[in-house]
């Protein structure tokens, strides 16, 4: 893997510099002129870190994450694919967020002018032969992470067919929220959809609610959802507002006490101060013929409650 792309001090100025987990795997620290910052670990293309310009960290982790390869660490910003869930034959959630990725030091451009208000980083995964004998199918997923001088966090992802035949995938951005209390928060933008719920073998029901609140557990797929969406976290007075593209669906999950319980990487109180909300493609797969190329984005701001319904009408700028 070259590093030599982010070594010298312009590249240092520009906001890029590489890190390394006492695991010795390679992290790039994104930082935008106003002092927001995220992080994104090459173990598996995952955003472990988004902080605004006050240091306050707006991803949750938990206490308990698991920080070794090959498995995915409890938190962050999960790259899921190409299987969500255990809706196939593969490992939980598909197999790229447990790989190590690599620079992209020739991607192809993304077509977008945003006259450097941005600092970026560009990955790569194709798979191992043995991906290839779980999943036999030819790809080359590419991941753009930036972070705007505001500090809103975006992902783009490309994923290609390089493949003789046609294949079909799920995927998810798999996106662990910081909270203050999961009782103080709801999510607006999700009324009246139809969901899947996976507490009760995907079975389809209708939100009835004005807004999502959470007093128990929760694990739904929202299918053919807007392209925004707001949690409203009423303690901390500010909200994330989720743009995205080319993701038709929205997972909502929260553990709550009793699962908390049974997982080893997750502490049994902090399903308090976390919620799950995933743009995803979930309820279709997304098939591409031989050459064919899929585009899915995702947005992140966190602003003041007061504003956000003003956010929600914006599209998606990257």
């Amino acid at each position: 893997m070259s590093m030599g792309r982010f070594a010298n001090p312009a590249d240092q100025r520009s906001g890029l510099e590489v890190v390394r987990d006492w695991n010795g795997v390679a992290h790039v620290v994104l930082r935008s002129t106003k002092g927001a910052s995220a992080r994104v670990s090459l173990h598996g293309g995952q955003v472990v870190s988004w902080r605004n310009d006050r240091g306050e960290e707006l991803l949750f982790t938990s206490s308990k994450a698991i920080f070794k390869p090959p498995n995915a660490m409890r938190g962050g910003i999960q790259m899921c694919f190409p299987q969500f869930g255990y809706s196939g034959t593969l490992e939980r959630h598909g197999f790229a967020r447990n790989r190590i990725w690599t620079l992209d030091d020739e991607h192809p451009p993304i077509n977008h002018n945003d006259n450097g208000s941005k600092v970026s980083v560009d990955l790569i995964l194709k798979p191992s032969e043995d991906d290839l004998k779980c999943w036999p199918h030819c790809f080359e997923f590419r991941l753009r992470v930036s972070l705007s001088k505001d500090g809103d966090l975006s992902l783009v992802s490309r994923i290609r067919n390089v493949n003789g035949k046609p294949f079909s995938f799920s995927f998810a951005y798999h996106t662990y929220l910081s909270v203050s209390d999961i009782s103080e928060v709801r999510i607006e933008g999700l009324e009246t959809l139809d969901y899947l719920d996976n507490l009760s073998h995907k079975e389809r029901f209708t939100e009835q609610g004005d807004a999502i609140t959470f007093e128990s557990e929760v694990d739904r797929v929202y299918v053919s959802s807007p392209n925004a969406v707001a949690v409203l976290d009423h303690e901390k007075k500010h909200s994330f507002v989720i743009r995205k593209e080319g993701l038709p669906d929205v997972v909502v999950w929260n553990p709550w006490e009793k699962k908390s319980k049974t997982m080893v990487d997750f502490g049994d109180e902090e399903y308090k101060q976390m919620l799950c909300v995933d743009a995803a493609a979930v309820e279709r797969a997304i098939t591409l013929k031989p050459g064919e190329e899929w585009t899915g984005k995702l947005e992140l701001s966190a602003v003041s409650s007061t504003n956000c319904s003003d956010h929600l009408d914006y599209p998606v700028s990257i």
